[in-house]
């Protein structure tokens, strides 16, 4: 199997992270990979394995012409058999295999949030998906809902999992060394980062010197001015702050105490593997994969969507008690490398694909 991964973007989102991880492991693991990004580059750049050859269409609209030869040019000179397309990215790979009959098409879906999808997305998934031949989705639920509403018989669930990258600390974050914590995801509703402000504000009353350190792309839209407006409204200037899009994960987690996750919906976060492999205490919502892998208390703390005073509770026992950070920590750190290692979720993937 020669396979290609395609993403439309690599800006540090959690599609993008899974795209570049599958195409680094791949490199190893089969002595090929390719990835191609068909409109934008981004952060992630700079974290492709010098195995994986790599192209970038520059693809400007829906229906660009020259942007599809090139792929179809590239696929047909890689000798490609399998395309991984990851989100959006799968018309793109519809209108290849018009081009290209022979290969084998794999959708990757990583939103979480099958109730948010409009009638019209869904019209256009089941019309595409019968050139599809398999989905992988990112939670249990969302592989059901597929299976029912999407009519795709070949659906498998396979876990996000990390790869471990070398990379140069360039980011130095504020606040106290100690007390500081922290929330990888890019200024999206769908990661309802006012939770987080209302939790701030709540948690700044008691604990005023611990603070909070948002690392995502900024769209500069009107949720992220959203933001920025609450930020100063709640005078959190000095609890709250935002750092844009780093590719400098590691360092970033080495400088945080606690991780969490305020989301309204979620596939499998890849930031919480990312807080499992530094490791770091959690404190996340109840929504998609998050109560498959969070047992509450044990290596990590779980708490209802939308509810600032528990979230703000569940952070208060761990600031309260280093003991029991570790202890979580730790525990989270196992959970991750037992069950969620690239090693065994490549396995199960290529198998798989051979059985297609």
């Amino acid at each position: 199997m020669r396979i290609l991964q395609l993403i439309d973007s690599l800006e540090a989102g959690g599609a993008e992270r899974m795209a570049l991880n599958y195409a680094n492991a791949l490199g190893d693991a089969l002595g090929f990979s390719a990835l191609v990004a068909t409109r934008k580059e981004g952060a992630l750049l700079a974290q492709i394995d010098p195995k994986v050859t790599y192209l970038f269409l520059n693809k400007k609209k829906v229906f660009d012409c020259r942007a599809l030869w090139r792929l179809r040019s590239f696929v047909l000179q890689q000798s490609i058999t399998h395309i991984h397309a990851h989100s959006t990215s799968f018309f793109t790979a519809f209108l290849l295999k018009i081009c290209c009959p022979s290969l084998k098409l794999i959708w990757h879906y990583h939103y979480g949030d099958n109730k948010a999808i409009s009638n019209k997305r869904i019209f256009i998934f089941k019309a595409l998906i019968p050139f599809f031949s398999g989905v992988i989705s990112v939670n249990q639920n969302l592989k059901n809902w597929i299976e029912k509403q999407l009519k795709s018989k070949n659906v498998i669930y396979l876990p996000n999992f990390i790869c471990i990258t070398k990379e140069e600390c360039k980011t130095v974050l504020k606040g106290i060394d100690g007390k500081r914590i922290l929330l990888l995801a890019n200024l999206r509703p769908d990661k309802n980062h006012f939770l987080l402000l209302e939790v701030a504000r709540l948690l700044k009353a008691s604990h005023p010197d611990w603070t909070f350190h948002l690392v995502g792309k900024d769209f500069d839209d009107d949720y992220s001015q959203a933001i920025k407006h609450k930020i100063k409204e709640f005078q959190l200037e000095n609890q709250v702050f935002l750092y844009g899009s780093r590719t400098d994960i590691n360092g970033i987690l080495r400088q945080s105490a606690i991780g969490i996750l305020t989301s309204v919906s979620e596939g499998l976060p890849v930031a919480l593997l990312e807080y499992g492999r530094q490791p770091l205490p959690v404190v996340v919502t109840a929504v998609g994969e998050l109560p498959s892998i969070i047992n509450n208390g044990v290596n990590g703390s779980l708490v209802p969507s939308n509810d600032a005073g528990s979230f703000c509770q569940a952070l208060i026992v761990l600031i309260s008690d280093p003991l029991v950070r570790n202890t979580m920590a730790l525990a989270l750190e196992q959970t991750v490398v037992e069950d969620y290692a690239s090693k065994g979720v490549l396995q199960k993937y290529l198998q798989w694909l051979a059985q297609l």
